[in-house]
């Protein structure tokens, strides 16, 4: 089972109305928690790993989620999904591993340039497959 965990001291904001933007949309929290805990936002199988997002108490705590709830099983999923969202900005897609890839929290943002046209092969020159 892949778990959340934070390293470092940090500061704990609250975040009641605060206004921010979503990292990560719905389905891909819901992927995390499925990733997690069997999508169970509810979850406390007694490992020291809460809620849905498999959320350590302190980590919990030092992201605010004690405005929410005492633990993060007790919180709603939207509460999970905030703080969450905190700890995505501030450790990114790590402080769930193994559960980065295949979720889409690894997802990148899309070039802004213009694409890269690819430079056509010299005779003779080997082109390798970029096909399936």
């Amino acid at each position: 089972m892949a778990t959340a965990a934070a390293t470092g001291a940090g500061i704990a904001l609250p975040l009641f109305g605060a206004a921010t933007a979503h990292a990560a949309d719905q389905t891909t929290w819901d992927r995390v928690a499925f990733c997690e805990t069997g999508g169970s936002w509810h979850s406390d199988t007694g490992n020291g790993f809460y809620g849905g997002l498999a959320i350590t108490q302190d980590t919990w705590d030092q992201y605010g989620g004690d405005a929410y709830a005492q633990r993060p099983d007790l919180a709603s999923e939207a509460d999970q999904i905030a703080v969450a969202e905190t700890m995505l900005t501030e450790l990114g897609p790590g402080a769930w591993p193994g559960c980065e890839e295949g979720t889409g929290l690894l997802q990148t943002p899309a070039p802004t340039g213009p694409a890269a046209q690819p430079t056509p092969a010299q005779p003779g020159e080997h082109t390798p497959s970029t096909g399936p």
